[in-house]
Formats: C-alpha cells, sequence, structure tokens
C-alpha cells in the first residue's frame, strides 16, 4: 500500500492551492481565505506568512470596517515584483505583454508578424522582451514565459508540428526564444492559441464557473480550446481541439490539411470574404479588418456582403451543433474573426442549432463572445507560464 503524503506534501499541496486561489480571486482576506479553503485560521496564517515570505504575495491591514475586533489581514498577490512575458503569434501579427501574477498586463507591445520561419517570429518578441525588461524594477522576478500560437503543438516540449497558415513545420520556437533570451526567461511554454484563450476564459473571463465550455477560435484556420468537468481537453499529444479540420463538407474545397471540405474553408477567413466576392490571392488585405469590412457591408445592405454572412454563420452553427451534441458543453464561446461573424450572424447559428443540435445537450447550451477580447491569448499564455509556480510555490 502506498503510504500517505507527508506533512511537508500536505504543506505544499496547500501552499498552491491559496496561492492559486489569490491569483485568480486577486484581493482577498484571511477569513474569506479560511472559509474558502477548509483550512483553520492559523494554518491560512502560516501559508500566507510563508508565501509573503518569499515575496509571492503581501498582507496588508483592510481600510475601517465599522466593526468591533481586529480585521482580518487582506492578502494580494505580488502583480509588480512576480511576473511573466506571455506572446501571441497569429497569421498577421506578433503581441507580447509582461503579465504580474494576478493575471494584471503590466506592459504590452504588438508588430506585424514577419514572414517566413519560427525563427523571423522569435527576433521581434525577443525584442519586445528585453525592450519590457528595461523598465522592470531590480527586485522583480521573471518566472518564465507562454507562447501561444496558431498550429498544433506537442505538450510534451511545445515544439510546432504544423502551422499550415504560418508556413511552419517542427519548429522548436519555445527553445528558440529561451536560446536568445537565456538571462531573462528561466523557462518558455508553448500552447495552442484556442486552447490558451479557453483557459484565460475559464480563469478570469466570461466562463468563471463554469466546467464544460468549448472556445471556437478563426482567423484564416479554425481551432478550438475544449474545457470538459474543469479540465482542459488536449489530446494524448496535445493536439486536441483540431475542429477546423472536421470534414463538414466532403465535396466542398480543398484544404491546406490535405483534405477536403474541412469546417475552417467554409467558415475561416477566406470562405468569408470569397463569398463576399472579395479578393482572396496571396498579399490581399487579410485578417480582422478584411472580415470586418464584409460584417458592416453586410450592416449596411450590401447584398454580397449579407449572403456571405448568412452562408458562413449556416455552417458556424452546423460545427457548433455537432461539437454539442459531442462535448454536452454549457458555453460556447466565439473567438478571433468568428466573434464578429457570430455577432452578424447569430440567428443563423442559432437556427442550425436548433435543428441539429439534440434537444438534451442544446437546450441549456449559451452561446457568447470573450470577455477578454484580445487580451484572452495574452493571458491564457501567461496561465501556461505560470502553472509550474502556482503548483508548488516554494519548488
Amino acid at each position: 500500500m502506498r503510504a500517505g503524503p507527508s506533512q511537508e506534501e500536505i504543506r505544499r499541496q496547500n501552499l498552491g492551492a491559496l496561492l492559486r486561489f489569490v491569483h485568480v480571486r486577486g484581493q482577498i482576506s484571511r477569513a474569506e481565505l479560511t472559509s474558502e479553503l477548509g483550512l483553520n485560521r492559523s494554518t491560512i496564517g502560516a501559508l500566507t506568512a510563508d508565501l509573503a515570505g518569499v515575496g509571492l504575495v503581501s498582507e496588508e491591514a483592510p481600510r475601517e470596517t465599522g466593526r468591533a475586533g481586529r480585521p482580518s489581514l487582506v492578502v494580494r498577490p505580488s502583480s509588480d515584483l512576480v511576473y511573466a512575458y506571455a506572446a501571441s503569434v497569429e497569421v498577421d501579427r506578433i503581441r507580447v505583454a509582461r503579465v504580474g501574477l494576478g493575471g494584471v498586463v503590466l506592459d504590452q507591445r504588438e508588430a506585424p508578424r514577419p514572414r517566413g520561419e519560427a525563427i523571423e517570429a522569435v527576433r521581434p518578441v525577443a525584442e519586445f522582451v528585453k525592450d519590457m525588461a528595461a523598465d522592470v524594477p531590480p527586485q522583480a522576478r521573471c518566472i518564465g514565459a507562454g507562447i501561444a500560437v496558431c498550429g498544433l503543438v506537442r505538450r510534451e516540449d511545445g515544439l510546432v508540428r504544423l502551422g499550415p497558415h504560418l508556413g511552419w513545420m517542427d519548429e522548436p520556437l519555445g527553445h528558440a526564444l529561451q536560446d536568445h533570451l537565456p538571462e531573462l526567461l528561466p523557462q518558455v511554454a508553448v500552447g495552442n492559441v484556442a486552447d490558451l484563450c479557453a483557459l484565460a476564459e475559464h480563469t478570469r473571463g466570461v466562463a468563471v464557473g463554469c466546467a464544460n465550455l468549448i472556445y471556437v477560435y478563426g482567423d484564416v484556420g479554425v481551432g478550438a480550446g475544449i474545457i470538459a468537468g474543469g479540465r482542459r481537453v488536449t489530446g494524448h499529444g496535445g493536439y486536441g481541439g483540431e475542429v477546423g479540420h472536421m470534414v463538414v463538407n466532403p465535396h466542398g474545397r480543398a484544404c491546406g490539411c490535405g483534405s477536403r471540405g474541412c469546417w475552417e474553408t467554409e467558415i475561416g477567413e477566406h470562405a468569408l470574404l470569397r463569398a463576399a466576392g472579395r479578393d482572396c490571392s496571396p498579399g490581399a488585405p487579410m485578417g480582422t479588418d478584411a472580415v470586418l469590412s464584409v460584417v458592416d457591408a453586410a450592416a449596411r445592405g450590401d447584398a454580397a456582403a449579407q449572403t456571405a454572412v448568412r452562408q458562413v454563420g449556416d455552417w458556424l452553427g452546423f460545427g457548433v451543433a455537432n461539437l454539442v451534441n459531442i462535448f454536452n458543453p454549457e458555453l460556447v464561446i466565439f473567438g478571433g474573426t468568428l466573434r464578429d461573424v457570430y455577432l452578424a450572424a447569430a440567428a443563423q447559428v442559432r437556427s442550425r442549432l436548433n435543428s441539429i443540435g439534440l434537444p438534451a445537450t442544446r437546450e441549456h447550451v449559451r452561446l457568447r463572445t470573450p470577455k477578454l477580447g484580445n487580451d484572452a491569448a495574452l493571458l491564457g499564455a501567461a496561465e501556461l507560464a505560470f502553472e509550474q509556480l502556482l503548483a508548488d510555490p516554494l519548488g
């Protein structure tokens, strides 16, 4: 029989649980921590003292409460002093932020994404990190970096196995960034952008308190972040959630993955622009602005744009209905360019869901847009970077 956990193991688990709670909730009193974590007052006091001793949290007396007796100390994450770098490498741009413990964005930069191999994307990320590092207080500590990328990412080591719309295959993105900045980044973690957006919205966005959700992310390609029973569903190697390559139209257009009629060929940016009669050739305007131009034209009465939005909305609902039947989520979130498509075609999406979705799976599902907006990918990447610290704060 396996021996029970030692006192030291229990202490470390409790430290992690307390730090994670403060990281997610922000400032909270010792009394509330006692109630929420189910530990006694003396244990909470000892744990917060340990975390404060290494600079992960701070404690101070609350403002005047008007109540008799000694007020409970307020615990806050040390957002200014403990931080991670977060990057989002997207089809048309690169964004980098410095994010403090507690999910506070302290600094942020953005630039167009240079074309070419992953090393071309690493250079501007590294420059942004060095630029932001110059303004960091000397006593602050970086615990690492997280990168969100549009592609298949191997969970084991962060290798980008395939980023078809980035032009990447088997790119060691995390290792390349760490090689550029060994003195600044103790560790670099890499994850799929849809998966990390789902994590961010689940942690501090529209899906807080929701244990079963799907975050459908779109740009040129389409992917999904899936959380079931409160846990991320990433599959055996980390490649789960590639819903854009779910075949919905076997006689449809050829897809970049080599198959035909994939969902992303019906709802991705190219599908919307093509249906609206817009230029989809290499070098033509793409991205959020191009999608918004079609959505705005449809709102102003442009017949071709309206037809395109309805058509893409219908296929969007078709795929969502299948996902709802499979995963039975409480919530479906539409992010990236699909946010704007959903807002313009909500009626078509809901109509398809109602006609295809099983009554038992669709009757309680809510369709929403992200609360965190464009920051979701960065905050999700930061959560990835913080995971090791939250699991073992003193390790």
